[in-house]
């Protein structure tokens, strides 16, 4: 009866095909797991409580959400998209090729920029519409969510393929165990060098889809923009 262990798989299963609560759902099946496993009650919170202690700097994330409020209430977003709005030349495109390129210079230092909450939305976000807004004027509420959205991927982008190209990243380390215990004779530093043509490879993917951006953004916005242009030159 060994397999009655498996219980609280099921038990997840079921609960997540429901909809569920989530969190309740975990802790039944984690609950149930321990009752038919020998595990009694007391001893099942006591666990409950240790794991919760262990992992307690998993919950520091909430201490970024008053940091954040404090950045926008004195005015770090606005600073931010007045730097980008005097920069006439600047497209939303390259700004974001730009922040490409620092996201994975960062991750090569072993900097944590932070990533969406934190960095990208209070301030990559809202320096990109600035340069949308200062190139082109004003812009849909379609394209806005495009910005948004590609705010989001260019840092998932620079976070997931350089993050491997610092040589004690977790990952290197992890694949670098994993190989070891495989029987492969494989260094960090090997695996760190492996690592930095695919970020650059993906620099340049990122660069050329934000050059297709900015084109189609010129195409749909820079005939209205001239004519405004010429509209205030009369």
């Amino acid at each position: 009866m060994e397999i009655i262990k498996l219980i609280g798989i099921l038990i997840i299963v079921v609960g997540f095909v429901f909809k569920f609560d989530t969190i309740a759902v975990v802790l039944l099946a984690a609950l149930a797991t321990a009752l038919v496993s020998g595990i009694s009650f007391v001893d099942f919170l006591a666990l409950l409580g240790e794991a919760f202690v262990s992992n307690r700097l998993v919950t520091l994330f909430l201490l970024t959400l008053p940091m954040i409020g404090l950045t926008e209430r004195f005015g770090l977003r606005q600073q931010a998209v007045k730097l980008i709005e005097k920069m006439k030349g600047l497209t939303p495109g390259r700004f974001l090729s730009l922040y490409m390129f620092i996201r994975e210079l960062a991750g090569f230092f072993s900097v944590r920029v932070q990533g969406q909450t934190q960095f990208i939305r209070p301030l990559v976000e809202p320096m990109t519409q600035a340069a949308a807004k200062t190139k082109y004027g004003e812009i849909s509420d379609e394209d806005i969510e495009r910005l948004k959205a590609r705010s989001a991927a260019t840092d998932n982008y620079g976070n997931f393929f350089a993050q491997n190209t610092f040589i004690a990243a977790a990952g290197v380390l992890l694949i670098a165990g994993t190989m070891e215990s495989l029987g492969y004779d494989v260094s960090a530093v090997a695996i760190a060098q492996a690592s930095i043509p695919i970020a650059l490879i993906m620099l340049i993917m990122v660069a050329g889809s934000n050059v297709l951006f900015d084109r189609k953004l010129q195409k749909k916005y820079g005939n209205k923009t001239n004519l405004l242009s010429q509209k205030e030159e009369k």
